[in-house]
């Protein structure tokens, strides 16, 4: 398990994300951020048709888009981790309505202004950000509806305790609608153990069944991955780290999985 200055590498990468403009928020993925171009790891979809788009909000940083199929009605309490700049928060705050109510962590203080920012400038006034940690969220227990991610805890070192967690702040009968980067087969060596391609959603994603494993640890039920798509690295990135001959010993996935708590849990 990376240790905790990763999260430290982390906060800088996307501090430095929140802060300057970016070049195409539509094709940029987790990792690329502001410095997008055509060789960078572009895995994001595009959120511009979504009823309540931001585009402000929307920094390129996602793997696919939970928000759409998360069974988010009317009124419900929505909690989104790693919430960045807001873009899923927003999306959701549509579909909760004026009786509703979302909530964005990250732990980014940058993103959390960045949100803020965007917040005040619309006028919601049932959405607000909080700072902290998926491992140690600042939500109280069995108080959500819904739970959303999107690429973002595969950042996460320990993803027992985040899915424990997000069991914790669910209602009993509350679920998750997340997008996240998994593995199929062991990353070569150099990037597994590079820094920018941990703060990238690459080297810090695990394999796909030991993420589902962890899922239904947690307590979970009717978990099941709902879209799964091949995201692999562009052969510019492989053969900058000399992997170019190792590219079929391992794939790289987008997957959305849902889960839900138990209600007598």
């Amino acid at each position: 398990m990376p240790g905790p200055e990763i999260k430290e590498d982390v906060k800088r990468h996307y501090a430095a994300i929140a802060t300057k403009p970016r070049i195409n928020a539509s094709s940029c993925s987790c990792g690329c951020g502001p410095t997008c171009g055509p060789d960078d790891y572009q895995v994001a979809d595009d959120y511009s048709k979504l009823p309540g788009y931001v585009p402000d909000a929307d920094l390129g940083l996602g793997c696919g888009i939970p928000v759409d199929i998360a069974g988010i009605r009317t009124g419900d309490t929505v909690l989104d981790l790693g919430s960045g700049a807001g873009n899923d928060v927003f999306v959701a705050r549509h579909l909760v309505g004026k009786e509703g109510r979302v909530i964005g962590v990250d732990m980014t203080e940058a993103m959390i202004r960045k949100a803020e920012a965007n917040k005040h400038k619309l006028g919601y006034v049932n959405v607000e950000f909080r700072l902290g940690e998926i491992e140690d969220l600042p939500v109280g227990g069995s108080s959500v509806d819904v739970v959303l991610s999107n690429c973002v805890l595969n950042l996460v070192p320990d993803k027992v305790r985040a899915f424990a967690e997000i069991f914790r702040v669910l209602k009993p009968g509350g679920h998750f609608s997340i997008s996240d980067i998994v593995l199929v087969g062991a990353l070569p060596q150099a990037i597994a153990a590079d820094v920018e391609m941990y703060a990238g959603c690459v080297s810090g994603a695990i394999q796909k069944e030991e993420y589902l494993s962890i899922i239904r640890k947690a307590g979970f039920t009717e978990v099941e991955i709902m879209r799964q798509r091949s995201a692999p690295l562009p052969d510019e990135i492989l053969a900058s780290y000399a992997a170019s001959d190792q590219a079929d010993d391992f794939s790289i996935w987008s997957i959305t999985v849902v889960g839900t708590k138990p209600v007598n849990a």
